[in-house]
């Protein structure tokens, strides 16, 4: 063994080799790392991002957009020559006005996919809660045949009185046919018991 694998040796503990790194610990949190870019709340910026959009695409903005322009003009145009901040061609106006559609353009489209991230969403729950009625629909169509299917084959008051009704014109002939004297089909089973006893 040379001295530098030996002198390499001593330094690493037993049962490591050299290529071993030291190992994060998992039942510790990683410490922070530090970020160049700023970090933000992605719900509150889109929230922000929406309210903006909101108040760009209404009447309101027009107006005031217009009044601010209109001041801006008149101001570097009528003012005395030292307080003027902006002569023509207005420059500064002009580089104003394309910042502000720049980011007017970037803040309307987040908010419209947000908005399009919520129609789906939307979508989604309404065809779940479709497909729940249809199957609640179906098992209670199945429900109804089978009670339609059931209550077939139970008496129901009608046929109860129109068996009554055939019964009794059966006593009715057959007391027209003895001559006043009934016999049930209880008193001539009894008198075959008898007999057969």
């Amino acid at each position: 063994m040379t001295p530098e694998r030996e002198g390499t040796r001593e330094r690493t503990p037993a049962g490591a080799t050299a290529t071993t790194r030291p190992r994060a610990r998992l039942d510790q949190p990683r410490a922070p790392r530090r970020r160049l870019i700023p970090e933000w709340d992605p719900e509150a910026f889109g929230r922000l991002s929406e309210r903006i959009a909101r108040f760009l695409g209404t009447g309101r903005f027009i107006v005031w957009m217009t009044v601010v322009i209109v001041m801006w003009v008149v101001w570097n145009v009528f003012a005395p020559s030292v307080l003027r901040f902006d002569n023509y061609p207005f420059i500064f106006l002009t580089l104003m006005l394309s910042l502000q559609a720049s980011y007017a353009a970037p803040l309307i489209l987040l908010a419209q996919n947000r908005q399009d991230d919520r129609d789906r969403v939307n979508l989604e729950q309404d065809r779940k809660q479709n497909e729940r009625s249809i199957a609640d629909t179906e098992y209670l169509t199945r429900e109804i045949a089978a009670l339609r299917i059931g209550l077939g084959e139970v008496a129901t008051r009608d046929w109860i009185r129109s068996e009554l009704q055939d019964l009794v014109k059966e006593l009715e002939e057959r007391q027209d046919g003895h001559h006043g004297h009934v016999v049930f089909p209880a008193e001539r089973s009894r008198g075959r018991d008898v007999d057969d006893r």
